[in-house]
């Protein structure tokens, strides 16, 4: 399986008006915290792999704010990203399964010498467009993104989707020349 993604800065307030006139379903509001791990055995950063223990706590409607009511629900999820396998937007492998909280993946990752690099904190907003994924992100201390994504089976379908996920952002008003390739926590690494 491939995730093929495609993200770039965006201001929030217009891309979700052009959301709603594109008749996009809002799908889910979440908050994330994310937490990669290095590798004992060889540097993530020059193989472009990444490893990571993500708590997702979703929100029913429209909100994040846990101080309007008690139905949130919240996963935990270990996931390894392996390299980008396409130079035109952030396609890799990805293998990812649900663990029973963070703290214990957290134990078994450290017992095993991965250790905590760094953490991505952010809220997202899910809608469903054209069949994609279409994300408004906020990311403590980078801001806000947008993230055009679906899944190709196979490589034969990475082009397709990809060029796909560009016609979205057109049809937002977004130009996929002004995509940004470095993961979130590339960009925090960077600062």
């Amino acid at each position: 399986m491939y995730e093929v993604e495609v993200k770039l800065p965006a201001d929030h307030e217009a891309v979700r008006e052009r959301l709603v006139d594109a008749g996009a379903a809002h799908e889910s509001s979440v908050t994330q915290r994310d937490t990669y791990y290095g590798a004992p055995h060889r540097d993530f950063a020059e193989t472009d792999e990444a490893l990571r223990v993500r708590r997702e706590t979703r929100y029913p409607g429209e909100t994040t704010d846990p101080d309007e009511g008690d139905g949130s629900e919240t996963t935990t999820k270990l996931t390894y990203k392996g390299p980008r396998v396409d130079a035109d937007s952030k396609t890799r492998t990805e293998h990812e399964t649900v663990v029973g909280d963070d703290e214990s993946a957290d134990g078994v990752l450290s017992g095993l010498g991965f250790e905590p690099v760094a953490t991505v904190e952010k809220e997202r907003d899910f809608y469903r467009l054209d069949g994609y994924t279409v994300t408004l992100d906020a990311v403590t201390d980078l801001g806000e993104f947008v993230e055009v994504e679906t899944a190709a089976r196979s490589e034969d379908e990475i082009d397709a989707a990809r060029d796909g996920a560009f016609a979205v952002l057109r049809d937002l008003g977004l130009d996929p020349d002004d995509q940004i390739r470095t993961s979130y926590l590339g960009l925090l690494l960077d600062d």
